[in-house]
């Protein structure tokens, strides 16, 4: 990255956001993060000590253009947002006001500022029930709110790549994981639920028989990618981004070593994601360096971390979903 560049995050303070920020720092670069602070957590950013870090603890919805925290701004890295899908099944205004709203008040706040790219954080949810590997031009079919909501807000992304010459792109995310993952709110990634049943010794909530399979990818792989479409001297395009190597939750169980209660299978969940990721590697040079062992055995390293999530068990898992079934069974 340019010499003392200045790259914006939105929902730095989160999970993968706040992975960004590491790497951004790594490169030199003086780093603003927008967060409300809804799914993020300042604690995640309290490792950098240095002033080249500043949090504004704001909704991106109510950002303007020609607001301060977008003076000289050189990069955007867009992930904030709301995530899970039960919320969104009950809640879907909240989830189309901050995914694609949210999305179009900070392209109109980029495009302002003239920033040199807009690298936003789409998700392999927008496939639906996808054939596999998955290529950027399989057929888009969201599920669920969710997917439509991070969907559309990646059609504004190219809206404005078109209409106004803003110069984005967008990666699809497939299943990332690692350290400072969510641990509050909804029921929700894998990852989150059965690191906190390990903690409280707990039998992990297995759904089917664990043979479904997740594309995981840890987050610093995740940011490495964002940073390599940022730096590119291409626009416009759409990067599918997984470690191309699915893993079982049968597989995962196993790595952290607990006892399994199974749980009925949820309607329009893929048994399998994989993602064809032959375009970034060949278009950005981009390969995962993290193995998943090896992401596994970081994350339980970490495990404390996940000490107030919570505590997630087949009645209160039953509950949580009750408005996924009722809604997306049979449809």
């Amino acid at each position: 990255m340019p010499n003392k560049a200045i790259a914006l995050v939105t929902g730095g303070a989160g999970f993968i956001g706040s992975h960004m920020v590491d790497l951004l720092i790594e490169e030199g670069c003086e780093v603003r993060v927008i967060d409300n602070l809804s799914g993020g957590r300042e604690e995640n950013l309290a490792h950098h000590h240095s002033n080249a870090v500043t949090l504004e603890h704001r909704d991106i919805r109510q950002i303007m253009p020609g607001d301060a925290v977008f003076q000289g701004v050189d990069y955007v890295f867009h992930f904030a947002g709301l995530g899970d899908i039960v919320p969104s099944i009950e809640r879907p205004l909240e989830y189309m006001s901050a995914n694609v709203q949210g999305t179009v008040q900070m392209l109109e706040c980029a495009r302002f500022a003239g920033v040199s790219k807009f690298v936003y954080a789409a998700s392999s949810s927008c496939y639906g029930l996808a054939d596999v590997p998955t290529r950027e031009d399989h057929l888009i079919a969201p599920q669920y709110p969710y997917a439509l909501s991070k969907y559309q807000g990646e059609q504004a992304c190219f809206h404005w790549h078109r209409v106004y010459g803003l110069p984005v792109n967008s990666i699809r995310i497939f299943n990332a994981y690692g350290i400072r993952s969510r641990t509050s709110g909804a029921y929700g990634a894998v990852f989150g639920v059965f690191l906190k049943q390990k903690l409280a010794r707990k039998p992990f909530t297995v759904v089917g028989d664990g043979a479904q399979s997740r594309d995981f990818l840890y987050a610093s792989d995740v940011a490495d990618a964002f940073y390599l479409a940022a730096m590119t001297n291409r626009a416009g395009e759409i990067y599918n981004l997984g470690a191309g190597n699915p893993q079982t939750i049968k597989y995962l169980v196993e790595l952290l070593n607990g006892p399994v209660v199974y749980l009925p299978k949820r309607p329009g969940e893929p048994m399998c994601t994989w993602a064809n990721t032959s375009k970034i590697q060949a278009h950005l040079g981009w390969a995962p360096k993290v193995s998943f062992e090896e992401g596994v055995k970081r994350v339980v390293a970490n495990i404390d971390y996940w000490q107030k999530a919570p505590l997630w068990n087949p009645d209160s898992i039953a509950g949580a979903t009750k408005t996924w079934f009722d809604m997306l069974e049979g449809a």
